[in-house]
């Protein structure tokens, strides 16, 4: 599955379904969120990988973000990172069940608590 991904995000690369957005990535902010949206649709590496392609106006202010972002943002949701994946499997090896909500509900305040922060840190 995690494979796939990567065969995905060459495609919609090579076809180009992505550059409407192009412009609008140059805002900091929204590239911020469309990193941390992607990165728990599709996996923090993909979503890099797609949207490092994108950024018009590379500077050394949207590299932090576009790598801060994905890596918090594999905190949001269990499919957010591999990583959590890997761990989830391995807790219910010993009995304990982990549930989607179950993370959600400590992954969402870290998130935008941490996300939130970088962001200013780097913004100023």
């Amino acid at each position: 599955m995690f494979s796939g991904l990567f065969i995905l995000t060459y495609c919609v690369k090579s076809l180009n379904l992505f550059n409407f957005v192009s412009d609008w990535l140059n805002f900091s902010l929204n590239l911020t969120i469309m990193t941390s949206i992607l990165s728990n649709l599709i996996s923090n590496v993909p979503a890099v990988l797609l949207l490092q392609e994108l950024i018009n106006e590379p500077t050394t202010e949207k590299w932090l973000l576009l790598a801060s972002s994905a890596t918090l943002a594999g905190n949001l949701t269990l499919f957010g990172s591999v990583a959590n994946l890997i761990m989830v499997e391995s807790v219910a090896t010993q009995g304990y069940k982990l549930s989607f909500w179950q993370h959600l509900r400590f992954g969402l305040p870290l998130t935008i608590i941490t996300t939130a922060s970088t962001y200013l840190w780097i913004i100023y």
